[in-house]
């Protein structure tokens, strides 16, 4: 998802706004799918790293370069399987932007599509949000009550919470 604008004359920049469209698309498209399926209130850090990780999947799946549009319901099955728990998502993701950079440099042309979505992969990768240990050993252990925050929990990188929200959200929809 290059941007074909071309330096002004003189190769510097001719002071026109470069909008990151791709991006944005993405994650207009991943923030719908969630809001949809009325997983978490949009205001939280859940709702944002599902977002962050559905946008991710959603921009850097577009391997043609042209933003869906319409075909966005042709595209479910892809990021459905590309979203998959027993799927290697963040060495996915990390091939795919590596590439994407390449593309980039090689082109000598800024992207502010990339700098959006490698900020969003660094926020999923760098920030650890508490969620329920699904992995504890049932009956383990007491549990001090049964309410719906009670119970085990474990600092997680959002990317590896928000991912199965985004992937819930896409088989809601």
């Amino acid at each position: 998802m290059l941007h074909r604008d071309q330096p002004g004359p003189n190769g510097s920049d001719d002071g026109e706004l470069t909008v990151p469209m791709a991006w944005l698309y993405a994650e207009y498209i991943a923030d719908e799918l969630l809001r949809t399926g009325d997983l978490m209130p949009p205001t939280s850090f859940e709702f944002r790293a599902g977002r962050d990780a559905l946008a991710l999947t959603i921009f850097l799946s577009d391997t043609d370069g042209e933003l869906p549009g319409i075909r966005v319901v042709t595209q479910l099955e892809t990021w459905l399987s590309l979203t998959a728990y027993d799927q290697p998502w963040q060495d996915w993701v990390g091939e795919r932007m590596a590439q994407l950079a390449a593309r980039v440099a090689q082109s000598g042309m800024d992207s502010p599509d990339l700098r959006l979505a490698e900020d969003a992969w660094q926020w999923l990768e760098e920030t650890e949000l508490l969620a329920p240990d699904l992995n504890a050993v049932p009956g383990g252990g007491a549990v001090a009550g049964t309410g719906e925050d009670e119970g085990p929990k474990v600092w997680t990188p959002a990317w590896q919470l928000g991912l199965p929200l985004g992937h819930l959200a896409i088989h809601l929809f």
